[in-house]
């Protein structure tokens, strides 16, 4: 079973923007990239940093040294305390990707409000 809660207008989220929320008992950045909303545990699992206030940043890839794309379609908010990235739709760690997550949530727009769905079990 799982629970839908209205965190804010859409007007409150402007592109770029970001808002911490707390949702039945749990810290939640909500982030806006575009026209793309995501939603993240606001807890770093590496060393229990508030993630959701960290930067966010395009993802970087190469296919050859000396060749680099910065591919600003998948976002991931880097850690202020230790800089570890995580990618905003999954929640999974740029820098472990085989063991480390954050708990990713579905947002969505709806009638010009966000709105946050978490499910009833341990992992949210």
């Amino acid at each position: 079973m799982s629970t839908r809660y209205v965190v804010a207008p859409v007007s409150e989220l402007p592109d770029g923007g970001r808002l911490i929320v707390n949702v039945a008992g749990r810290s939640i950045g909500v982030f806006r990239v575009g026209d793309d909303y995501y939603a993240l545990r606001n807890r770093c699992p590496h060393a229990g940093g508030e993630l959701c206030r960290g930067r966010v940043v395009g993802r970087l890839e190469s296919e050859r040294p000396g060749d680099y794309v910065h591919d600003l379609t998948r976002p991931l908010v880097a850690c202020p305390w230790h800089g570890w990235e995580f990618d905003l739709a999954t929640g999974q760690s740029y820098v472990d990707p085989a063991r480390l997550r954050v708990r990713a949530y579905p947002v969505a727009v709806e009638d010009d409000h966000v709105v946050l769905t978490l499910g009833s079990g341990r992992a949210d």
